[in-house]
C-alpha cells in the first residue's frame, strides 16, 4: 500500500468522489426497481443507505468533533501568540467588509444567471406539493447579542460557533494582559491546538473513504436523472458558482494579492472535496483551517478567526443561489422585475445572510424573505421550496463548495494585509 500513501491526499479524495459517482449510479440501475403502492423503490439505493453510508456519516461525526476544540484553541494560541491584541479588531474589521462584499457579487452574479438562462420558463407547478416554510427567526440585533455566551461551556458543548470565537478571544487577550503568570495556561492551550491538528491529519487520512461513501449514496438516491427536470436551474447554479469561484476569489488572489493562483487552488482541495461531500461549511472547518495553515501558510491568528467567522456568516454559495431562484420565481409566477426590485434582492440576501447564519435551512429561510421582496405569496414559496427540495442536496453541494473557498480566499487576502501569510509555504504547494 505504499503506492498510497505516496499518492497526494487531494488526489486520493477526488479519486474516492470520482468512483463514489460511478458505484452510486451502478447500485442505481443494477438494483433495479420496485413499486409498492404507486412509490417507485430503488434497492440498490436502500442497500447503499443501510451498508454503505453509515461510514461516510462517521467520517462526518469526526470532522465535526474536531470543530469546538479546534477553533477554541488555535483561536487562543493565535492571539497568544500575537503579541498585540489591537491586530484583532483590523484582522475582523477586514474579514467581515470581504465576506460582506463577496457576498453581494455573488448574489449579483446569481440574477445575472438567472436572467440569461430563465431557469423558471415554463416551469409547472400542477405535481408539486406545497411546502411551508417559516420566515419567523430572530433579528440581527438580537443575534449579536446571542454572540456573549450566558455560559461558555454550554456554548463550547452546543457548538455555537460565534459565542465561541467571542470567548476564545476574551480568553487569550486576558493571557496576554497577565502576563508572565497566565503564560502556562496559553503554553496549554497552544499545546492543545498542536495536538488538534494532528488527530485532524489522522481524520484526512480516512477522508477519501469517507468521501466515497457519502457520494454514493447522494448519487444512489437521487439519480442523474434528478436533474432532467431542473438541468436548467442545476447548470445556471453549477456554472454560477464556477464564475463566482474563478472571477472573484481568483481575481482577488491573482490580482489582488499578486499571488500563484493555481497554488491557492491546489492548496484547498482537499476541504473543497470534503464541503462538496459533506454540504456542510461548519462541518468542512477543520479541514479548512488544516488547508490554509499547511498548504497557503496562512497563520494561526487569522485562520483561527477568519476562517470560523466565514464558516458561519459567509453565505456566497447561498446568496448566489437566491438570486437565481429569486428570477426563477418571477419567471414561473410571471411577475415582473425592475430595476428597483433587482436592487432590493440583492441588498436583503446580503443582509438577510449575515443575520440568518446558523439557522436550520438557512438557505430555505433566506429564500421566503428575498421573495417576498417582489410580493411573492406565502403559498407561492411554498410551491417554490417542494418543487427544489427533492434535488436541494445536488445544489447544496456546489454551494457550500463556493462558500468554503470564499472562506479561504479571504483568509489568504487577510493574512496577506496583516503580514499573517508565510509565503514561502504558500508557495511550495506545487511542489506537494
Amino acid at each position: 500500500m505504499s503506492w498510497w500513501h505516496k499518492t497526494v491526499l487531494w488526489q486520493r479524495v477526488l479519486g474516492g468522489l470520482v468512483l463514489g459517482v460511478i458505484a452510486g449510479l451502478a447500485f442505481r440501475v443494477l438494483g433495479g426497481t420496485q413499486i409498492v403502492d404507486g412509490v417507485t423503490h430503488y434497492p440498490g439505493a436502500e442497500f447503499v443507505t443501510v451498508w454503505i453510508k453509515p461510514f461516510g456519516d462517521a467520517f462526518v461525526a469526526a470532522i465535526r468533533m474536531l470543530v469546538v476544540p479546534l477553533i477554541f484553541t488555535t483561536l487562543v494560541a493565535g492571539v497568544t501568540g500575537m503579541g498585540a491584541p489591537a491586530k484583532l479588531g483590523t484582522i475582523g474589521v477586514r474579514a467581515i467588509g470581504l465576506y460582506l462584499l463577496t457576498t453581494l457579487v455573488a448574489v449579483s452574479i446569481g440574477l445575472v444567471f438567472g436572467a440569461v438562462f430563465k431557469p423558471g420558463a415554463g416551469v409547472d407547478f400542477t405535481d408539486v406539493a406545497p411546502n411551508p416554510v417559516s420566515t419567523e427567526a430572530p433579528s440581527i440585533t438580537e443575534r449579536l447579542i446571542h454572540i456573549i455566551p450566558t455560559n461558555p461551556i454550554g456554548a463550547l458543548a452546543s457548538g455555537d460557533v460565534l459565542a465561541i470565537i467571542f470567548f476564545a478571544i476574551l480568553v487569550g487577550v486576558a493571557i496576554l494582559v497577565i502576563g508572565e503568570k497566565a503564560r502556562p495556561l496559553g503554553a496549554v492551550i497552544e499545546a492543545g491546538a498542536d495536538v488538534m491538528f494532528k488527530i485532524t491529519h489522522w481524520v484526512m487520512e480516512v477522508a477519501p473513504f469517507g468521501v466515497f461513501a457519502l457520494i454514493t449514496w447522494v448519487t444512489a438516491t437521487k439519480g442523474i436523472e434528478t436533474f432532467s427536470s431542473v438541468l436548467v436551474l442545476a447548470l445556471a447554479v453549477y456554472l454560477g458558482c464556477i464564475t463566482h469561484i474563478i472571477i472573484v476569489y481568483g481575481g482577488l488572489i491573482k490580482f489582488g494579492l499578486r499571488l500563484p493562483l493555481v497554488r491557492f487552488f491546489r492548496g484547498i482541495l482537499d476541504a473543497q472535496a470534503v464541503a462538496y461531500s459533506t454540504s456542510s461549511s461548519s462541518g468542512t472547518l477543520p479541514v479548512t483551517i488544516s488547508c490554509a495553515q499547511d498548504n497557503l501558510g496562512v497563520k494561526p491568528v487569522v485562520a483561527g478567526s477568519v476562517l470560523p467567522l466565514g464558516a458561519t456568516i459567509n453565505m456566497d454559495g447561498t446568496s448566489l443561489y437566491l438570486g437565481i431562484l429569486a428570477l426563477f420565481a418571477a419567471q414561473a409566477f410571471g411577475i415582473s422585475l425592475d430595476f428597483g426590485d433587482y436592487l432590493m434582492i440583492a441588498l436583503t440576501a446580503t443582509l438577510a445572510s449575515i443575520g440568518a447564519a446558523g439557522i436550520p435551512s438557512a438557505s430555505l429561510f433566506l429564500l421566503a424573505t428575498v421573495l417576498t421582496v417582489f410580493n411573492v405569496t406565502p403559498d407561492q414559496t411554498a410551491l417554490m421550496v417542494g418543487f427544489i427540495l427533492p434535488f436541494d442536496r445536488l445544489l447544496d453541494m456546489m454551494r457550500t463548495v463556493t462558500n468554503v473557498t470564499g472562506d479561504a480566499a479571504v483568509a489568504t487576502a487577510v493574512a496577506k494585509w496583516e503580514g499573517e501569510l508565510d509565503e514561502e509555504v504558500y508557495r511550495s504547494v506545487a511542489k506537494v
